[in-house]
């Protein structure tokens, strides 16, 4: 058996360099572990993003969907209106007139809405920031038409 004193060889110290083919191997496998890993990211995206093309259309189709019943429910709720105008009033013809005109009020109160929102985007500051947004898109695009134009040409950019 082994003394006190003696150290088995593998013990003694160890190899200051590790063998080329060792690091290589090690290379090899980090570069398969690598590739392991993106690949199974690049799966995960390609899921995302199907799931998210299918997600869109059903977004559509359930936007189609709520846009037919929110229509069913207001001639259903006109309907019932009318009715009960009609019965209150004794008369068909004065409730549906009395719906034409709550109805052009609606109609004129969402025109008015929408006027006044076409006013709020031509306030001086939201067209201060529209045109300077609009400057800084035309500089950058004139800039990059330049830029290429120069690099095509082998000449740099004139004033």
């Amino acid at each position: 058996m082994h003394n006190e004193g003696d150290t088995p060889q593998g013990e003694t110290a160890p190899d200051a360099a590790p063998s080329s083919s060792g690091l290589l191997t090690e290379i090899g496998q980090l570069g398969r572990a690598v590739k392991r890993l993106f690949g199974a990211q690049l799966h995960l995206l390609t899921a995302e993003l199907g799931l998210a093309r299918s997600a869109v259309s059903w977004m559509l189709l359930a936007g189609l969907a709520a846009t037919v019943a929110g229509v069913g429910l207001g001639l259903t709720v006109l309907g019932l209106l009318g009715v009960l105008l009609a019965t209150w009033f004794g008369s068909w013809i004065w409730a549906l007139l009395v719906l034409a005109v709550l109805q052009a009020f609606f109609l004129l109160g969402s025109i008015v809405l929408f006027r006044r929102c076409m006013h709020w985007m031509s306030l001086p500051a939201t067209r201060n920031e529209w045109s300077a947004m609009m400057r800084d898109t035309v500089q950058k695009a004139e800039s990059g038409i330049s830029r290429a134009a120069a690099q095509g040409d082998g000449r740099e950019d004139r004033p």
